[in-house]
């Protein structure tokens, strides 16, 4: 079945952070976690970033969220917040 996961976070520059979310590396790691995600401006805010997707689980999403390799592809694409995780199900 899988849940629906809503990452909000304040980034230096959505453009910046775009490009570094949808480059190459990245989308692998997601691919290969069984992630399917998109990222979204705010518009009432715009270094505020949501990205809307889908995880196996809540504990599959969990484990690839709290590697170190992902922290540092965070940091290196402008994020300055802590995330807030919203998971949700049918």
């Amino acid at each position: 079945m899988g849940v629906k996961v809503i990452v909000s976070m304040e980034v230096k520059d959505f453009d910046s952070w775009s490009m570094a979310f949808n480059s190459e590396g990245p989308k692998n790691a997601r691919k290969e976690a069984g992630l399917i995600a998109e990222g979204h401006k705010n518009l009432d805010n715009p270094t505020n970033v949501i990205v809307i997707g889908t995880a196996a689980s809540k504990e599959s999403f969990l484990e690839f969220f709290s590697t170190s390799e992902q922290a540092e592809r965070m940091k290196s694409a402008g994020v300055v917040s802590k995330p807030t995780v919203t998971f949700l199900e049918n």
